[in-house]
């Protein structure tokens, strides 16, 4: 199969995969003008955003397995139509049930259509090379969707107004749609007999649903209160039951053997250590910048940018090349030992402090290290899988993402505001008492750091490094058109 081609469908998931990212940050920067236009309260408006993360995040795995069954081409086609639909419904919303339940919709779409993503791409590029720069840049892509996001929402929002920022995606989602059909090429899947366990359809999904709407709703209720205990256990239970579904089953929806490569586990427990550390780091520095430092919108934007431009220089480039010489277990502690040292410079961020040397340290470290540990982790997520379960480690990688990006963020902002109170109550000033809080967060996102470090040379260290290695292709599921 031509190059060119491969790298053609690689562009169309790409722009699909960014797209998606875009979506589900791209909405906060236009929650004002929601809340002006269909006269949302406060925690109705909460809606707008947690629909959509509970849809997504609840639904990842389950599409990624059905991608293995019915097709991950026709899976990830039909969750970009959904997902076009859905944002279409979005902007011509007139009331907030239509716009709270278009939202769902729209993350149901965006589960099923990313779920599939990295299956397809370790079965389009079978060189090591090849398979190496692909997961660089879709790492990239997954990297900074959150930071376009922010951007593009608040151009869109002020220049045509909030409807916009789901309007743009319906041209971009038909245009990929149709890319999809004609490079794409259709693989029939294992059929849904070899996994069509609806009881255990129905576990996960619930049991992933419950676990993020309880993570999304620990700021409003707190996490030692009866609400959050009691729905975070329901979730425990849904998902031991679905294990225990799966282990028995005839047909299992995730047959347990896929726990046996210590590469596909291993990876999803560092992803989940590193996401989680990554995603509070990044929310409390925005808010020790704007609240301690006294920067403004831009500035805090601008401070930001050369974690995008380090991130871009070494996803995009060095990553690739590091991946195919050492081989990622090698890469992988490197990177995750960079973000530690990003957010351990922050500990001693003063009041006063400066961006040149308070700041701008730790936003390189950042982009760095971020752009050498996400491609080696997603690289040993997908290494060694059948091609039968491609789908469904895709779908796995994607649900750890998602899960400890919600829980690092709520656990280290709680963790920040409940230090502020307690030192603010004692008669610290705001700013000193703000500052603390964030300290301790930082502290611990770093220890989450090194906890992962631990994890990936205990988990990771079965096979001697080398290249990373792409899933050989069913015959039957030839992934590009010639």
């Amino acid at each position: 199969m031509p190059q060119s081609s491969r790298w053609r469908a690689f562009a169309v998931l790409s722009a699909v995969q960014l797209m998606i990212i875009i979506d589900s940050s791209i909405v906060y920067v236009a929650l004002p003008a929601i809340q002006t236009h269909l006269g949302f309260s406060p925690a109705g408006l909460a809606w707008v955003v947690n629909a959509y993360m509970i849809a997504f995040g609840g639904l990842l795995l389950l599409s990624g397995r059905l991608g293995d069954l019915i097709g991950r081409k026709r899976m990830f086609v039909i969750g970009l139509s959904t997902f076009t639909v859905a944002s279409l419904l979005c902007g011509l919303a007139v009331s907030q049930e239509m716009l709270v339940a278009a939202r769902f919709v729209q993350g149901a779409g965006g589960a099923m259509a990313s779920a599939v993503v990295m299956g397809i791409i370790v079965t389009i590029f079978q060189e090591p090379r090849e398979l190496a720069k692909a997961i660089g840049a879709i790492g990239f892509v997954a990297a900074a969707g959150g930071a376009v996001g922010g951007t593009a929402g608040g151009l869109l929002t002020q220049a045509a107004g909030w409807s916009w920022i789901f309007f743009v995606n319906v041209p971009i989602g038909v245009v990929a749609a149709v890319l999809a059909v004609r490079l794409l090429a259709a693989d029939r899947g294992l059929g849904l007999a070899a996994g069509a366990d609806v009881a255990g359809a129905f576990l996960v999904t619930a049991g992933l649903m419950v676990g993020v709407y309880t993570i999304v709703k620990v700021e409003e209720h707190g996490w030692g209160s009866a609400r959050t205990l009691g729905l975070g256990a329901l979730s425990i239970v849904l998902l031991a039951a679905f294990a225990a579904r799966q282990a028995s089953a005839r047909s299992p929806l995730m047959p347990l053997r896929v726990f046996r490569s210590r590469d596909l586990t291993g990876a999803n427990l560092v992803q989940v250590l590193m996401v989680g550390a990554m995603s509070g780091f990044q929310f409390l520095a925005v808010l020790y910048m704007q609240r301690v430092l006294g920067y403004g919108a831009a500035e805090t934007s601008l401070a930001g940018l050369p974690v995008a431009l380090a991130l871009a220089v070494v996803s995009l480039g060095l990553s690739a090349r590091l991946n195919t010489r050492f081989g990622p277990r090698a890469v992988l502690p490197a990177g995750l030992t960079l973000l530690t040292a990003a957010l351990a410079l922050f500990i001693r961020a003063p009041v006063d402090g400066g961006y040149v040397v308070d700041v701008l340290p730790s936003m390189v470290l950042l982009g760095v290290g971020a752009g050498l540990a996400m491609p080696a982790v997603m690289t040993l997520a997908m290494t060694g899988v059948r091609p039968s379960d491609a789908g469904l480690a895709s779908g796995l990688a994607g649900t750890g993402a998602q899960v400890g990006g919600a829980l690092g963020l709520a656990a280290l902002a709680a963790l920040a505001s409940g230090r502020t109170a307690g030192l603010t109550a004692g008669g610290q000033s705001a700013v000193s008492g703000l500052n603390a809080g964030y300290h301790l967060a930082f502290g611990v996102g770093a220890g989450l750091l090194v906890t992962a470090v631990i994890v990936g040379l205990i988990m990771l260290r079965s096979e001697p490094a080398g290249p990373p290695q792409a899933a050989p292709v069913d015959e039957a599921a030839n992934a590009i058109q010639s």
